[in-house]
């Protein structure tokens, strides 16, 4: 019998069965997925989430990786553009933006170093059931055989569509409809940074990462799925073109390398985050649209949270209790305003935003803040303070 059963190896599941391990439990990580393997993936990590992988002692091993340093932004919209970068958190400043096939099997050989055993191409069909409380998972192995395992705490790090949700019967708590649809491909030999470009009904993403390549993505509304979806490549680079002709210029001049990815299933969402003997995780307990790209910093966040509030207390069933309830006051304490703010972005109206942010145009130390609160190295209520108060009175 395990202590923890960890289903899902990325972003959230990987870093949680490291840290469980890292406690003296015995862990059982699964992944249906054989690495390295590609998935969606908007590749950003802010700042709180490199000073996670500093913490961890994966950082160095992210940069031997061939992963490009990020230490530049910008933002423009109509009438306005910003540079500058968020500040530090931890005293890490540059950030990194690791395709998934580099970071996934790095985060999953950090928790097979610190003690858990990884089986990879194992698919989970079912848990275990007894009185009520969840006691372990039943999948399918890499030869087709169906086995089973016990623990006493299963954690769902399963992704958005996760089978733990759906056989717990996890509700939604908060949940509001699909913004955005959004493509994606690989360039070569296009010079830029990390770059953010927004008008009404568009928002383009240039972002750096493995192979000297750049990430250029296009979202639409949510609206326009149906018909986007059935000429990708000329929305895609319209979209580009009349949103940021420069970048357009720039493109034309490289080469793209991959095929166009994207998705317009991007729920919005926190779930019941807990209940008897199995908890969620990542993309399994909360959700939001990419457009922020949070989404590997917070399952980094939530696996240095859960594990932390569990503690040496997975076998004392008040104190696990006690821990899954604080974990789940956690999830809307810290990611609850990067959920509206994410929402907010996705509505693709810059217009109100870009009014306020012109304000900022001469204060960088404000341009700086500004962007921290989007990496969470800076909260709301620190941004909008007596300074920015007072720009904005003159303005």
């Amino acid at each position: 019998m395990y202590d923890v059963v960890v289903i899902g190896a990325r972003c959230a599941g990987s870093p949680a069965a490291m840290l469980f391990a890292q406690q003296g439990y015995r862990v059982l990580l699964l992944e249906k997925a054989r690495f390295p393997q590609d998935t969606l993936s908007s590749h950003y990590i802010h700042q709180p989430g490199v000073a996670l992988l500093d913490r961890w002692g994966l950082l160095d091993e992210l940069r031997a990786a061939g992963c490009l340093p990020i230490n530049h932004q910008s933002y423009e919209a109509p009438g306005v553009r910003l540079d500058g970068f968020s500040l530090p958190a931890d005293g890490h400043r540059t950030t990194y933006a690791p395709r998934r096939f580099v970071l996934d099997p790095i985060l999953a050989s950090g928790a097979v170093a610190s003690g858990v055993e990884f089986r990879e191409s194992c698919a989970v069909n079912d848990l275990l059931f007894e009185d009520g409380r969840v006691v372990g998972v039943r999948y399918t192995t890499p030869g087709g055989t169906e086995a089973t395992e016990r623990a006493r705490l299963v954690v769902g790090a399963d992704g958005m569509r996760s089978l733990v949700a759906r056989k717990v019967g996890a509700p939604n708590v908060v949940e509001h409809p699909r913004m955005t649809c959004t493509y994606y491909t690989y360039w070569a030999g296009v010079p830029a940074h990390f770059e953010l470009y927004e008008r009404p009904g568009r928002w383009v993403g240039v972002i750096p990462t493995n192979d000297d390549l750049k990430l250029i993505m296009a979202y639409f509304p949510q609206s326009e799925f149906s018909d986007v979806r059935t000429a990708v490549e000329p929305a895609f680079l319209e979209a580009v073109r009349t949103t940021t002709p420069e970048l357009y210029e720039r493109m034309s001049a490289g080469r793209r390398v991959e095929q166009l990815y994207g998705t317009g299933h991007q729920e919005n969402y926190f779930r019941k985050a807990y209940g008897p003997g199995w908890v969620l995780l990542g993309d399994a307990v909360h959700h939001k649209d990419s457009i922020t790209a949070r989404g590997i910093t917070d399952a980094f966040m939530q696996a240095q949270s859960l594990t932390e509030h569990i503690g040496d207390g997975l076998h004392d069933e008040a104190a696990l209790k006690a821990a899954l309830k604080r974990y789940e006051n956690d999830l809307t304490d810290v990611f609850l305003n990067f959920y509206q703010g994410a929402l907010n972005v996705a509505e693709l109206k810059p217009e109100g935003r870009a009014e306020m942010l012109r304000s900022l145009v001469g204060h960088q130390e404000l341009i700086d803040r500004y962007f921290s609160t989007l990496s969470g190295a800076c909260s709301f209520d620190d941004f909008y303070n007596d300074q920015l108060l007072a720009v904005l009175d003159q303005s």
